[in-house]
């Protein structure tokens, strides 16, 4: 008798940017571009790694897979964010939006253990150059990309299933552009303390492992190139990391901004979405950029299978 009756939903409700409904076809447009400009940008990196024998070595068969991390990425966000803003049809099903999150997670964890393998092939490259062949065999290669993308699957399986299973009974409305992680959860009715205890571990775990490493790796190159005797030698030890170190840079400078912009709290809740926005889509759009303007191996495959 002294029951509540209670809803419990078994779908979500996207909300995108809900003061800028007005605006939604410029929106979809961008995002559109965005989406054929990040897929086909990748997709290009992915072909030419593939096709060109000479791009056969340890350094681009990763960047075929960070490439594959880009795709995979905005195919997994974008294309519900244009339903959203194409129709009236903004729901999203209970599995689907927990795909949605395990799936970003699971990449974005595959991104930051993938730039620290990439970090390490170019320490090796500049540091110890006659043992590269060796150190970045073929085998060595395959099972460092095999256990990064095994912790890529793993890590955000536990924090997600958890979340799964919580019931949600109070509103539906995710006040964002995809179903992102905090906010769904702060739709989940009771304590949700113990699974977002769990997932700030989590993160703290992919963050402050490969972080140090790529910092070791890249005071180890610095260090070594400092010490060259001629600024030839320098420039050519630099220009075979220059394209990884705006990477990592813009990667990192993006999530520190991403983290401080995220707790401003004069920003409007429209303005977090589009800061979030960043995080996600900046390194997928970015990647083929870097690499096709400064690469000089990416430029000359491009010019001889494309004629560009």
């Amino acid at each position: 008798m002294g029951r509540t009756n209670v809803t419990l939903h078994s779908e979500f409700i996207i909300m995108g940017l809900p003061g800028l409904q007005e605006h939604n076809s410029a929106l979809f447009i961008f995002f559109l571009i965005l989406l054929l400009a990040t897929f086909l940008g990748n997709l290009l990196i992915m072909v030419l790694i593939s096709l060109d024998h000479r791009l056969h070595t340890p350094m681009y068969f990763f960047l075929w897979n960070l490439a594959v991390l880009g795709v995979l990425t905005v195919v997994t966000l974008l294309p519900k964010l244009l339903v959203v803003l194409s129709s009236h049809d903004k729901t999203i099903s209970f599995s689907g939006c927990f795909a949605q999150i395990y799936f970003f997670t699971t990449f974005a964890v595959v991104e930051v253990f993938l730039l620290a393998v990439m970090a390490y092939d170019r320490y090796v490259a500049i540091v110890k150059p006659l043992h590269y062949n060796n150190i970045m065999s073929s085998k060595v290669c395959i099972t460092m990309m095999s256990s990064v993308w095994f912790m890529g699957f793993i890590i955000p399986l536990t924090s997600v299933v958890l979340a799964s299973t919580l019931p949600f009974c109070s509103s539906n409305l995710i006040l964002h552009i995809v179903c992102d992680y905090p906010t769904v959860m702060s739709l989940a009715c009771g304590d949700v303390t113990a699974q977002l205890n769990l997932a700030l571990s989590l993160a703290m775990v992919v963050v402050y492992i490969p972080v140090p490493f790529v910092l070791w790796s890249y005071f180890r190159i610095v260090w070594l190139v400092v010490k060259m005797k001629t600024v030839e030698s320098r420039k050519k030890a630099f220009s075979m990391c220059s394209s990884h170190i705006v990477l990592v840079f813009l990667y990192y400078a993006s999530g520190t901004l991403v983290y401080i912009g995220l707790r401003v709290k004069s920003i409007p809740p429209d303005g977090h979405i589009v800061i979030g926005a960043v995080y996600y889509f900046l390194t997928p759009l970015v990647n083929p950029i870097i690499y096709s303007l400064r690469n000089e191996n990416i430029k000359a495959a491009a010019h001889r299978y494309l004629r560009i």
